[in-house]
């Protein structure tokens, strides 16, 4: 079994059987570019996902916001 299965099967253990859609995104560190490898795994309606990551946005933005209005 490869890394992302046994990492897939451990969310899915932790979330529980109630869990409609989760979305998981990950990223390598910056190499000497300052690029990285950016990758998004979800599981559940594509809709569904596509709004948990456009509220998740809405509330980094939000939090930016505060922090920069201080």
């Amino acid at each position: 079994m490869d890394k992302v299965m046994k990492i897939e099967d451990e969310i899915k253990k932790s979330l529980g059987d109630n869990c409609a859609c989760y979305v998981l995104v990950t990223c390598t560190e910056p190499d000497k570019d300052g690029k990285m490898d950016v990758q998004m795994h979800y599981e559940g309606d594509e809709m569904l996902a596509s709004f948990l990551i456009d509220n998740a946005a809405q509330v980094f933005d939000e939090r930016k916001k505060t922090k920069e209005s201080k």
